[in-house]
């Protein structure tokens, strides 16, 4: 059995560097050439469908078929002179992976032959088979229509042979059953509300963006070592394997050198992203050993969660091309770091201001400080939905270990950020300042510019951090979509934001100046949500006490995380910003609930069939040997040297023997009990079942089989250790 390890460990030793694909030209050069952008846009299309695509990116206007069918034939023609053959319409189902299929340009010709075509219709709708894709519920399985209609806000662009056009995906009936469309839905709800709240501050501000900068964190595994681990084939993670002697102790991988092999891989994944216009601007080596992250230049929301999901297929591509595998499992190995994918959100308004940045005078400032206290009170009053939005069973083995955000959502914001807040909360402004008031309210305000960038700082330990021009939300998993957490966000903040207009206003009109009555709403903001600010260490046990006293709610497993979606304010606070529909999502909830089962179901199945199949008999083999040295000792020995030599053997005997009885008995029980579960009708009763009663069994064998590894002759052992996949390179 160890055969097959000891050759994939060979195979990666003698085989040979992969050769760098370099660019000969500045990346300037060639960034986006396989994207049909505007520059591309102004070359093939007419100058009316040029202005139609623009004013449906800029100002969300529809565009009709026949602007569709110039906006096609300009594409069609851009696509056949780049060497595409074929187009698909690209959409991200709730798989938490991307969709498309691929339709060639041919149609029948006059003469018997064929012609390339592409028309509006095609290039706005089509109906993919829809009955296989996850929907929790919204339609029977009969039901097969689904529909996706083209996106114009994120360009279309050629994967290999194929032009590919994002599109949004919905049911028969019109329900989402995509990541897209309601994330388009609450971008543009956090935009009317801040657009609203900017008009106090500027009155040509007219709309307001999304920002988002992810950061792709991720584990290169060979793919020899990675083929002779049936549990990283089918699960993305370890079930079994003892630690490394040396893993991440002395943190001598974080930022060092990058490997030669990796650097290569890393240096083609950037070529083929930069001709696919993502901006990426940062590699390096993450904590643990092979782990590794991407990161690239801010980007619109929308865009930049087609390219996270873009670069993730990039990158699995050009690992096979390395002999690599790529692990975006967010906890792939135990007792080391696992992966994240840090959200770095921010709001910029159509007059260029980042109103996540303090500006140049009080003015400018106050705005900054009115979107920042809204958004941690936000946070504050969903902390429940943004938990939800990013709990899931690959992410949960993850969040509240020693390198990931708690499950208990917090803000950091500095010290001297939350001062100033101190300060304004002690500030007299439930009555008419007095000018000297008034002149050292606009002075404090005005230092925040130096204050924020002498003293802000990151804190790792913080699941929502203010970084000076924006909010980190540091606990999205590696192996998300941004989508998720992003939806749950935007709702949150653009609902807020509505209640502190109202709130404003309604001062106004009882006649108090604008900027008194902003300072009157916001104090009692920085006053209600004063809990949820913590600048200490999220990870110390202190913290999880001190949270519980200031009622913030900690939730560690998926299902009851889960359940926060489907309280009634919480569907009252999607449907009416427009997000998601009840029926919407009641079937995401459903969704999420049937992946957390299945992930764990796998994983037991896949960890049976290896304890059974891999792990017993090479224990049992090793049992044998031992049991035959002992028999030929005491067949030459006397009595009291076989004592001597045998008593030790006997003992790693009886302690082998207890590991496999242990293993076999353990893994009957799990197979029974998730017999049992799988008879439950309701899903949630169902996923609490595998959450309490089956997955323990995972942790309950592993335990076995990872000290049966210490103790089994090295050459027997069929899998690659820990020390080989982490170290080998």
């Amino acid at each position: 059995m160890a055969q097959f390890r000891f050759k994939a460990l060979e195979e990666m030793l003698n085989r040979k560097p992969d050769e760098i694909v370099r660019e000969e030209n500045l990346v300037s050069d060639y960034f986006g050439m396989l994207v049909f952008d505007k520059t591309k846009m102004k070359k093939y299309l007419s100058r009316e469908a040029y202005k139609a695509v623009i004013d449906a990116i800029e100002n969300g206007t529809t565009i009709d078929r026949k602007m569709a069918d110039q906006v096609a034939q300009g594409m069609k023609a851009w696509a056949l002179e780049n060497g595409a053959t074929h187009y698909t319409h690209w959409f991200h189902p709730l798989t938490d992976g991307t969709a498309e299929k691929h339709d060639a340009f041919i149609v029948h010709g006059a003469d018997g032959g064929v012609i390339e075509s592409f028309s509006g219709n095609l290039l706005a709708q089509q109906e993919p088979d829809a009955s296989s894709f996850p929907n929790g519920g919204i339609r029977q399985t009969f039901e097969a229509r689904g529909y996706t209609a083209w996106d114009p806000t994120s360009p279309a662009f050629i994967s290999e042979t194929t032009l590919t056009i994002p599109t949004i995906f919905i049911s028969y009936t019109g329900e989402a059953l995509d990541y897209k469309t309601p994330l388009l839905r609450a971008l543009q709800a956090v935009s009317k509300a801040a657009t609203e709240v900017c008009q106090y501050f500027d009155k040509n501000v007219t709309s307001v963006q999304t920002n988002l900068g992810w950061e792709q964190e991720y584990f290169l595994i060979d793919e020899a070592l990675f083929m002779a681990r049936p549990d990283l084939l089918l699960t993305g993670r370890t079930l079994m394997g003892h630690a490394s002697s040396k893993d991440q102790q002395l943190a001598d991988h974080y930022f060092s050198s990058i490997p030669t092999r990796a650097n290569r891989f890393m240096q083609d994944v950037e070529n083929e992203a930069y001709k696919l216009g993502i901006p990426v601007k940062i590699r390096h080596n993450e904590v643990a050993p092979n782990q590794f992250e991407f990161a690239p230049i801010y980007e619109e929301a929308n865009l930049a969660n087609d390219h996270n999901q873009l670069m993730m297929d990039i990158m699995q591509k050009i690992a096979r091309k390395h002999k690599f595998r790529i692990l975006f499992h967010e906890k792939p190995f135990s007792g080391i770091n696992g992966s994240g994918k840090h959200n770095n959100w921010s709001l910029t308004t159509n007059t260029g201001v980042n109103v996540c940045k303090p500006g140049k005078n009080p003015k400018s400032n106050l705005q900054f400080l009115t979107f920042v206290i809204n958004t941690i009170q936000a946070v504050y009053d969903g902390q429940d939905l943004l938990r939800a939005s990013i709990l899931t069973a690959s992410n949960s083995y993850r969040l509240g270990a020693n390198e990931a955000p708690p499950s208990i959502l917090s803000v950091f914001l500095g010290t001297e950020v939350s001062n100033m807040l101190d300060h304004m909360e002690e500030t007299v402004v439930d009555r008419k300042m007095t000018p000297d008031e008034k002149t050292a309210l606009k002075l404090n305000i005005g230092r925040i510019p130096e204050i924020i960038l002498d003293n802000t700082d990151r804190n790792r330990t913080s699941p929502f951090a203010f970084t000076g021009n924006r909010f980190e939300f540091r606990a999205v998993g590696s192996s998300a979509n941004n989508a998720s957490a992003i939806i749950v966000l935007n709702t949150l903040v653009a609902n807020q934001l509505q209640k502190f207009k109202v709130a404003v206003d309604k001062l106004v009109e009882k006649g108090v100046k604008k900027d008194e009555a902003i300072f009157q709403v916001l104090k009692e903001l920085i006053i209600k949500s004063k809990p949820i600010r913590f600048n200490g260490d999220g990870y110390s046990d202190n913290w999880v006490k001190e949270a519980k006293k200031r009622g913030l709610s900690n939730v560690n497993d998926v299902p009851e995380a889960l359940e926060a979606y489907l309280r009634p304010e919480s569907k009252k606070l999607f449907s009416k910003l427009g997000v998601l529909n009840e029926s919407e999502l009641r079937g995401r909830v459903e969704v999420e609930f049937e992946k957390f089962i299945m992930k764990i179901q796998i994983e037991a199945r896949v960890l049976a069939d290896m304890a059974i199949n891999h792990i017993v008999p090479t224990a049992v083999e090793y049992q044998t040997m031992l049991l035959q040295n002992v028999k030929y000792l005491k067949d030459v020995f006397d009595a009291e040297e076989y004592e001597s030599m045998a008593g030790g053997r006997l003992d790693l005997i009886r302690e082998i023997g207890n590991h496999v009885s242990a293993i076999k008995a353990k893994r009957k029980e799990m197979t029974e009990t998730r017999a049992r579960a799988n008879k439950i009708e309701d899903i949630h009763k169902r996923a609490r079942v595998y959450n309490e009663e089956v997955r323990p069994f995972l942790d309950d064998i592993r335990e076995h089989i990872d000290k049966l590894e210490l103790i089994v002759d090295n050459e027997k052992w069929p899998l690659p250790k820990y020390r080989e996949l982490l170290f080998a390179r």
